[in-house]
């Protein structure tokens, strides 16, 4: 499995207080999608796929959320592969984008949590796929998940390394600026290590089953020389020796922990 190159821009959802208990509501009859007094919002994300998160989305999931699901980039993929897919975005513009591939799209705010769904709702994968570094409060969020997924469902982690060696060195050198995308997106108000974000999933009674990051050795123009064959394995062990250095992306797979109220 390949990761993307280590410049690759992320494209999170962007997080606006404002829209704070605004959810979206089935219509009548068969639409997908509708917004009940919730302002649209004109910055939209590419939605894109992730590769690395696709490829660890169970092939037997029949029902999965993806949250911060953009345009439907991943829901396209999942859906060409016979799965159904659900998603959350905070995006009006982004929702009707998303809807051409998603069984039904909710708009709404993730800092108050999931939205409301009908009881009994399982998912039996739920993607978060930059989206934990956009919430201030990831508390209930995380318990709404822990509550919707099936006993043999996974929950699938992506985030920004603060830590990474390029940002470590902006911050020894006294740089905190923000930019449009990235680690420091504007939008961004939280930050993680690889440590504390596996810490905070098991505090909130998941079991991560996978920790692992994409991202390679600092070669510089030695990388243009190197051969492949040589690079690849040298950057992968080199992520698994020194995850929190050398990771920008961190990936997470975790499942329910077999008795969530001890952790």
């Amino acid at each position: 499995m390949s990761f993307p190159a280590p410049d690759c821009p992320v494209f999170p959802l962007g997080h606006w207080s404002y829209l704070k208990d605004r959810v979206c509501q089935p219509e009548e009859g068969n639409s997908k999608w509708a917004v009940d007094n919730v302002p649209d919002i004109d910055r939209t994300y590419l939605g894109e796929s992730s590769e690395p998160v696709f490829g660890r989305v169970p092939a037997n999931a029949a029902r999965i959320l993806d949250l911060g699901c953009g345009r439907g980039g991943n829901a396209r993929l999942l859906k060409a592969r016979g799965q159904s897919v659900d998603g959350v975005t905070l995006s009006a513009s982004e929702a009707k984008e998303a809807a051409r591939h998603c069984a039904k799209v909710y708009v709404h705010d993730l800092e108050t949590g999931l939205p409301p769904m009908a009881a009994g709702q399982h998912y039996d994968a739920v993607i978060c796929s930059h989206v934990l570094e956009h919430i201030a409060y990831p508390d209930r969020m995380l318990a709404d998940i822990r509550a919707r997924l099936a006993p043999s469902g996974v929950l699938i982690v992506a985030l920004p390394n603060l830590m990474l060696w390029k940002s470590r060195l902006r911050l020894l050198l006294g740089k905190f600026e923000y930019t449009d995308s990235g680690l420091m997106d504007r939008t961004h108000i939280r930050w993680y290590s690889f440590a504390s974000a596996r810490r905070l999933l098991e505090a909130q009674g998941f079991t991560v089953v996978e920790a692992s990051v994409g991202g390679g050795l600092p070669l510089g123009p030695l990388r243009r020389v190197l051969p492949g064959r040589l690079a690849a394995p040298l950057d992968r062990a080199a992520c698994r020796l020194m995850p929190g250095l050398l990771g920008y992306e961190m990936l997470y797979v975790a499942r329910v922990a077999p008795n969530p109220g001890a952790t």
